[in-house]
């Protein structure tokens, strides 16, 4: 049970939530696993409570408790239709209902028979396919939940932002911890770097070793609550091999951010030894693979990240991109080391455009690659990420396909030393930290 008095605050998901009070569609929130799904309906409750609603007009269910382990979908509809007051508006908050099997004809009787606000969160996107939406027809609506942004770890572990003078006399952002003690900007991005968001490391301090602890259970759930189990339960034995499953995961974070096709990742653990060779054992085939590579993105593991031709103006079909969920989880999946920096940071800005609202690609122009084309309503960006811009070679290498899009847009190289110039005709160069704290 989430102590009320610990809740930490999620303000962009929780005004996004109240925005919707009160309007017929139901809220969904959705993400992976311990991403603070829960704690953001709990957040829910006591803005209600606050606002006047009575404690016997909510109704609140956890489907991971022990309690509704053997509820039906007529259960479950009992159950509720027991508490509702008459002639009172109630607020329904179910906490991972994709736990009960049919729970879609009882939250849509909910809707038609009770005056009523509903509140659902899920660790799987299998919650909002065809099935559900031929119940609710466009009757909800999705908020999909992240770890904790950059802002909200400083936020989390009680790290205080200030501005401070610089030697040469400018401003520069220090941070500060409860004690008092004072820290660089960079150093404390390291540890969001190290340790991710999962909003659990708050409760365990920055401590790599019960870090790691948090991440194994985080790790765990969702590969056998949210892939393996979840596959029995549709009555489907496509993903039954956890092995294989470990594998395709360990591959997958290790190449965040590289171009990659589903029927190539079969071939490719073949040759670095990581499944037998299909002479001798059989290969999975390309369809094993992408129900794998599916049930991965299905429980927002992995997101994956199409191609846009900007100047023909279309996405294409050609090797997409992955990145993990959280930085945390890769880093306990592959280990703490310096590691592919650069990709590393193109998956901290690719969450970050998510949470902004961005829809997101890899823009293609000529030959060259954009890191990341973000659209939101007349708003667009295109956007490069490095390590470093002082090398003359790499400022020319990222520069290079930003130069080629002739349209007006914001062209942004994102960065952790952006050297000495902040703009290269009309193509900023910023600061990674500095745009992650950007409002």
């Amino acid at each position: 049970m989430i102590n009320d008095h610990k809740l930490k605050n999620r303000e962009q998901y929780l005004n996004k939530l109240i925005s919707f009070q009160d309007t017929e569609p139901v809220k969904v929130v959705t993400g992976i696993r311990r991403c603070g799904k829960s704690s953001l309906l709990k957040l829910m409750i006591r803005h209600l409570k606050e606002c006047g609603i009575a404690e016997d007009q909510i109704v609140e269910m956890n489907f991971e408790s022990h309690s509704f382990k053997a509820m039906t979908s007529d259960d479950f509809y009992n159950y509720v239709k027991a508490s509702i007051l008459p002639d009172k508006r109630m607020y329904l908050f179910f906490d991972e209902v994709q736990r009960i099997s049919g729970w879609e004809d009882a939250v849509n009787s909910f809707r038609v028979d009770f005056n009523c606000d509903i509140y659902i969160t899920g660790s799987n996107a299998y919650l909002l396919s065809s099935e559900y939406s031929t119940y609710l027809s466009g009757r909800c609506v999705e908020i999909k939940m992240q770890p904790l942004s950059f802002t909200e770890f400083l936020s989390f572990h009680d790290f205080e932002l200030r501005e401070t003078q610089s030697a040469l006399g400018g401003k520069r952002l220090q941070v500060f911890d409860k004690s008092g003690e004072q820290y660089g900007l960079k150093e404390v991005f390291n540890a969001y770097m190290r340790f991710g968001g999962m909003p659990g490391i708050t409760d365990v301090g920055l401590d790599q070793e019960k870090a790691l602890v948090l991440l194994d259970g985080i790790y765990s759930t969702v590969v056998i609550r949210d892939i393996l189990e979840r596959e029995n339960r549709r009555g489907q034995k496509r993903i039954t091999d956890p092995v294989l499953l470990r594998k395709i995961i360990l591959f997958l974070a290790d190449n965040i951010g590289s171009n990659i096709s589903i029927s190539s990742i079969g071939n490719v653990l073949v040759n670095e030894g990581l499944l037998e060779d299909g002479k001798r054992k059989g290969t999975p085939s390309v369809h094993t693979v992408q129900a794998y590579a599916g049930a991965l993105l299905e429980s927002y593991f992995f997101y994956e990240i199409k191609r846009f031709d900007i100047k023909g103006k279309e996405y294409l079909r050609t090797l997409g991109k992955y990145y993990i969920v959280d930085i945390g989880l890769r880093n306990y999946l592959l280990g703490f080391r310096n590691r592919d920096t650069g990709h590393a940071l193109e998956n901290v800005v690719y969450f970050e455009l998510l949470r902004r609202g961005y829809d997101v690609a890899i823009g293609k122009v000529d030959n060259a690659e954009v890191d990341f084309v973000a659209v939101k309503a007349t708003d667009k960006l295109y956007i490069q990420v490095t390590e470093s811009m002082t090398s003359e070679d790499v400022r020319r290498r990222e520069l290079a396909p930003l130069q080629k899009i002739n349209d007006n847009y914001e062209k942004i190289i994102l960065s952790m030393d952006t050297g000495l110039d902040s703009s290269y005709e009309g193509i900023k160069s910023i600061n990674i930290c500095e745009w992650l704290l950007y409002k």
